[in-house]
């Protein structure tokens, strides 16, 4: 025996027999305390536990030397003295059971993961780089390979590790709490990308919870099974310099923004009605959205969601895009690939609640803890669904740190925020009685109006070019205005009310529609208070809505020119522009996410033509200054005439930054040819027809101005020049001055 080598104790005295019996039985909250190297009066006193393990010995780090035989103290519990070494000492355990035998590094000599400054940021609710500490990292320390662990559980008796490599036996790999901010943390050698796993909690009580999935998960398994895959942040070597630096402008309420958005299960599908993947889509959707002229993709939630058929709007793995269209690693080259093509894309991203799956969020540590736990502030009856407390520092920096690492780590040029509206109002679709008003006995939530003008302000005071978009259905003042003068500070807000008036006033019968004349003018009256964007969204075409041409009225011919019409009308309306997949080509039936869109249909000539139709007007409107320059400022708008009710025509001049840059725009919402239909214009001379939704390439009649129009020096609607035009049926045109 070598001179280091010494002797085996027999007796323990230093070892609290009670502590094992904890340990075996799985009540042990403390296995630093108990396992691993602990100063003795004798030397160095080890103690390790694997269940099923028949002897142990300790070795060498490099395994050729036994340093030690361990005691066998209970089942699976040994434990040596080593005399004369230090808590330092690196070793490996080698157990044995039968004729088999293993080797480990024990991850109970380790030293504390997170750092000090980590848990105090954290606590405070400021750490914004979150990510890079919780979750499971892989890393090496001290030359050993392995994965880091960490996960905030501040009431549980217990929080462990388990997964294949442990046979999920809770009592293996038990973690070290962090008393100071109820962060639990281990380091586990030999746990590699690829690992699957979860966390298994006992609760205050002692009552052992369902097994929980990481909040922090950047990988999951494929839905529906439910356990977090090791994978650690995206291993990206971004190439989009240029996007990113120009991103800026691009996302400016000056540029043209005309968003597509995105359900990715259900866009196409391949063979079998499978889902295509991240790089297939890239492959397909990309090319697609470019050719349409689109700017921007926006796809609805991403995160990792246990059940499809929410669409995504029931996340449990906020860290986690959705596994069932590939890797993450494939999802930011999806994001690249975007990039590259001058796309910007948009996420959907759902800080407003989360659902009670057991294996979520949902009592995560047996209390209480990323939900309020009176239901009058943490349940939402409307969704059956858990409402985040947003006044809990450390449930604010979990979603703030995950606003910022969609931008961080995948370059995301923007988020569209879900259910805002349901975020600010306490008594949001609830009866008098069944909510809580705020300290100030008002209804507006405090707390989660503080966690939306934080999180904006991070996103454009760390992110160049960012932005982020508010689905907000109330008149909240300032949604989109800075906070510093009172805003919330988000980019955009969708305009909710100009879509369902607009929407109601398309689905009359063109006779019908003198008396609903003011739902398409009423917008203008509010329509530079925000920066808003034109959604027609999937929320249209789903619950019995039945689809976009199935709202128009009418014969077949009809519906097809109804639908151009308001979608020129649309394009040429202030506001930046949305419409979901399938509606522009106008898909027949109402959308289902278990299948591809219709895209058979574009052999025929109306849904060909509405195609045609829909990338002509995003070249208009990227190409005309006039159509997006100024579509969040009032100098941007005039009126020629808003009240020709009785003929349901409407007309409107739209300018840009330059005296010159000036189009006029003439919607005639009826069946009826207008021919002699005066118009009021600023500038005598040639006008050219750059637009005609009434055009035979589009599926129309052909009806209009034989490509241009002269004004004449004749005033009219308080104009000093005017033409005398044909309007087309259920058509719109857009004239062009050519000075």
């Amino acid at each position: 025996m070598n001179t280091w080598r010494k002797e085996i104790l027999i007796s323990f005295p230093e070892i609290d027999r009670s502590a094992i019996a904890a340990l075996i039985e799985g009540r042990h909250g403390d296995p630093f305390s108990l396992l691993g190297p602990h100063r003795a009066a004798a030397g160095l006193s080890i103690r390790t536990f694997h269940p099923g393990a028949e002897r142990a010995e300790i070795l060498s780090m490099g395994g050729d030397e036994v340093l030690a035989q361990m005691e066998r103290l209970e089942a699976g519990f040994f434990a040596a003295l080593l005399e004369g070494q230090d808590p330092g000492l690196a070793y490996r355990i080698r157990f044995y059971a039968g004729d088999q035998s293993w080797t480990v590094d024990d991850p109970y000599r380790f030293p504390p993961i997170l750092g000090e400054l980590d848990l105090h940021l954290f606590s405070e609710g400021n750490h914004r780089r979150l990510y890079e500490k919780m979750g499971a990292h892989p890393a090496t320390i001290d030359g050993v390979q392995g994965t880091t662990f960490a996960v905030w559980a501040p009431n549980a008796q217990r929080v462990s590790v388990v997964g294949s490599f442990n046979e999920w036996d809770g009592r293996r790999h038990v973690m070290r709490k962090r008393v100071e901010s109820g962060v639990w943390e281990i380091f586990l050698p030999g746990i590699g990308p690829g690992e699957y796993y979860k966390y298994e909690i006992l609760s205050p009580e002692g009552r052992l919870l369902p097994l929980k999935s990481d909040p922090f998960a950047f990988s999951q398994e494929v839905p529906p099974s439910t356990a977090s895959r090791v994978t650690g942040l995206p291993d990206r070597q971004w190439h989009d310099e240029q996007w990113m630096q120009t991103r800026r402008a691009r996302n400016d309420r000056a540029q043209p923004i005309s968003i597509y958005e995105v359900h990715l299960g259900s866009w196409r599908r391949g063979d079998g009605n499978s889902y295509l993947d991240y790089d297939e889509l890239a492959d397909q959707l990309i090319p697609y959205v470019k050719d349409m002229g689109f700017t921007h993709i926006e796809l609805l939630p991403i995160s990792e969601h246990p059940f499809s058929g929410s669409w995504g709007y029931q996340p449990i793995g906020l860290y986690a895009p959705t596994s069932r269209f590939g890797s993450p690693e494939a999802f930011a080259r999806f994001v690249e690939r975007c990039h590259a093509e001058d796309i910007g894309l948009i996420i959907d991203w759902v800080p407003a609640h989360f659902p009670t799956d057991e294996h979520g969020l949902a009592r995560f540590d047996g209390t209480a803890l990323y939900e309020h736990a009176d239901p009058r502030q943490g349940f939402h009856r409307d969704w059956n669904t858990l409402i985040y407390n947003f006044g809990r520092r450390e449930v604010r920096n979990f979603l703030e740190a995950n606003a910022l690492y969609w931008m961080d780590e995948f370059h995301i040029d923007g988020l569209r925020v879900d259910a805002v509206a349901s975020m600010l109002y306490l008594d949001y679709s609830r009866e008098p009685g069944d909510w809580v008003p705020n300290v100030h006995g008002g209804r507006e939530n405090l707390e989660a109006i503080s966690f939306l003008r934080d999180t904006n302000t991070n996103v454009f005071g760390d992110f160049e070019g960012a932005t982020t978009f508010a689905e907000e259905s109330t008149a909240w003042p300032g949604v989109s205005r800075p906070v510093e003068t009172g805003g919330l500070g988000f980019g955009y807000k969708w305009n909710m009310g100009w879509m369902h008036d607009t929407l109601a006033y398309i689905h009359n019968d063109p006779v019908h529609r003198r008396y609903h004349h003011h739902q398409m003018t009423f917008g203008l009256l509010y329509a530079f208070s925000e920066n808003f964007v034109l959604p027609i969204s999937h929320d249209e075409v789903v619950h019995g809505k039945g689809s976009l041409l199935g709202k128009m009225p009418g014969d077949e011919w009809q519906r097809f020119a109804n639908l151009r019409a308001y979608f020129g009308f649309m394009w040429t309306h202030p506001g930046k522009k949305l419409i979901f997949m399938g509606c522009e080509f106008a898909q027949d039936r109402e959308w289902n996410h278990d299948q591809s869109l219709d895209w058979h249909l574009l052999g025929g000539e109306g849904h060909a033509g509405m195609q045609r139709l829909v990338r002509d007007l995003n070249h208009l409107y990227r190409d005309l200054p006039a159509l997006h320059q100024r579509d969040c400022e009032p100098a941007g708008f005039q009126w020629i005439d808003a009240s020709d009710a009785d003929q349901s025509v409407f007309s409107y001049l739209r300018r840009g930054e330059r005296g010159e840059d000036v189009v006029a725009v003439i919607c005639n919402f009826t069946p009826v040819v207008r021919h002699g239909y005066r118009v009021g214009l600023p500038f005598q001379g040639r006008w050219e027809e750059c637009l005609n939704t009434d055009a035979g390439v589009y599926g129309g009649s052909n009806v209009g101005n034989d490509g241009e129009v002269r004004a004449e020096d004749v005033g009219w609607h308080g104009q000093p020049a005017s033409a005398a035009l044909t309007l087309p049926p259920l058509g719109v045109i857009v004239l062009r001055y050519q000075p």
